[in-house]
């Protein structure tokens, strides 16, 4: 597996999960440790969370630093600069962490993948 994706894959401490609020102390009493669980956030958080977050530049902060995902942190400020409206957040936030998921999952793959076949031919 690439130390680099597994790293961006790995399941965070309790002090290093991402806590979703709607307003300054108004936490929703949900909270990701990985990334697949800030994708279930996207989909299943009030929409007010997710605006209060997006515009503070919460989620580009925590997926750079805590993450290590510039790329991702990256799609996550142009969504911000689009000000995409309520209704369409949710699907384009979903969309662009899905995507990437996505990615880091199959380039985490890669060299395991690559080695078997390796594994094969040599039979």
């Amino acid at each position: 597996m690439n130390n680099a994706h597994f790293g961006m894959l790995r399941k965070l401490r309790n002090d290093e999960a991402f806590y979703f609020f709607t307003a300054l102390g108004n936490y929703t009493g949900q909270s990701a440790r990985s990334l697949e669980e800030f994708l279930r956030g996207i989909t299943e958080i009030d929409a007010k969370s997710l605006e209060f977050h997006l515009f503070r530049e919460d989620f580009e902060k925590w997926v750079s630093l805590t993450i290590g995902d510039v790329q991702l942190a990256e799609d996550l400020a142009m969504l911000r600069r689009q000000k995409i409206a309520r209704a369409d957040l949710r699907d384009r936030l979903s969309f662009v962490v899905s995507k990437r998921l996505k990615e880091l999952v199959n380039a985490s793959l890669e060299p395991t993948a690559k080695n078997q076949v390796k594994k094969k031919g040599s039979l």
